[in-house]
Order: structure tokens, then C-alpha cells, then sequence
């Protein structure tokens, strides 16, 4: 496969790490003069630390989710529905467009799992981009059309967890 031609990447799975590697990723595609766009689905509430950095170095990061989603609790709500579909919005357009070399939807694979996203629709956008267009999913529950779809998958499998413990998340360090 030539250098030049995009990839679909998917990091899934329980474990912690699926946001940092895809923001570890954008920070080292910036170090190489790379245009890249990270698009949030489902993540409101306090902004996580790395957004203001990943903006800092020239990532264009759109957060359509202000409010914490109801996935965390009383279920899915109209906010949910909402956040989600700009988000998709603006990552469909990225997709058809040539601006960027890389395009991270970070837990759409969690919008896909509760029906905020098309599944149909996301494959279908995957395959219609620019050649070279470079994309990242992250999020626990990647279908097995998205398993199937993506060139490279890594699933993040917890093994211990101080959450397991009652530790509380981070700000720094997991926020």
C-alpha cells in the first residue's frame, strides 16, 4: 500500500487510552506538517485537559456536547441526540472536503452503538473520502462492520484500574 494513501483506524475496547493514543497520534501528524481535525461525539461536560493543547498546535477541535451526556446515567437525552449529529455534521463535511489529512471522531463508535449516528452512513463516508485522508475512530463498542471496514484496530483491554479501587478520574490525567 502506498505511504500516501489513508488509512481507517479504530481504537476500541474497555480499557483506558483510546482518546490519549488518538491525541498522542494528532500531536505527532502536527510535528509533521500534517492538517489535522478532531472531532468529539458524546464527551460534554468539563472539557478534557489535551483540547486546549491539541488547539494550541493547530488541531481544529470541534466539541458539539457542552452538557455531560445521559449515557453516564439517566440515559440518552435530546441533548445527546443533538451533540451528536453536529458532531457528524461537521465530521461528514471534513470527510467530503480536502482541508484536513486526518480526521479523528473521537467515541463515535459509542454515537454509532446508540443509534446518535448511522452506521450505513459513516461507512459510506469512510469510502467516499480523499484517498489520502487519513481517519480515526475511537470508542468502546466498534461495530463488526467497523472491525471489518478499518485497515488497523486496537483494542484497549483493561487489565487493573485504580477505578476498580475507587480512585476517582484525574483532572491531567484521565480528564
Amino acid at each position: 500500500m502506498d505511504s500516501g494513501h489513508g488509512l481507517v483506524q479504530v481504537y476500541t475496547g474497555d480499557g483506558k487510552g483510546k482518546t490519549t493514543a488518538a491525541v498522542g497520534l494528532a500531536v505527532r501528524a502536527i510535528g509533521a506538517g500534517k492538517r489535522v481535525a478532531f472531532v468529539q461525539f458524546v464527551k460534554g461536560g468539563a472539557r478534557s485537559s489535551e483540547l486546549d493543547v491539541l488547539e494550541g498546535i493547530g488541531v481544529l477541535v470541534e466539541r458539539p456536547a457542552v452538557r455531560s451526556t445521559g449515557l453516564l446515567g439517566q440515559g440518552l437525552t435530546t441533548d445527546d441526540s443533538r451533540a451528536a449529529a453536529e458532531a457528524w455534521a461537521i465530521a461528514e463535511k471534513i470527510l467530503h472536503g480536502s482541508e484536513y489529512d486526518i480526521v479523528i471522531m473521537d467515541e463515535v463508535n459509542v454515537a454509532i452503538r446508540y443509534d446518535l449516528v448511522d452506521e450505513a452512513v459513516v461507512l459510506a463516508a469512510l469510502e467516499a473520502r480523499p484517498p489520502r485522508m487519513e481517519a480515526v475512530l475511537t470508542g468502546r463498542g466498534a461495530s463488526a462492520a467497523l472491525i471489518e471496514r478499518a485497515d488497523l484496530v486496537t483494542e484497549m483491554v483493561p487489565r487493573k484500574h485504580p477505578f476498580d479501587r475507587g480512585t476517582p478520574a484525574r483532572h491531567g490525567i484521565e480528564f
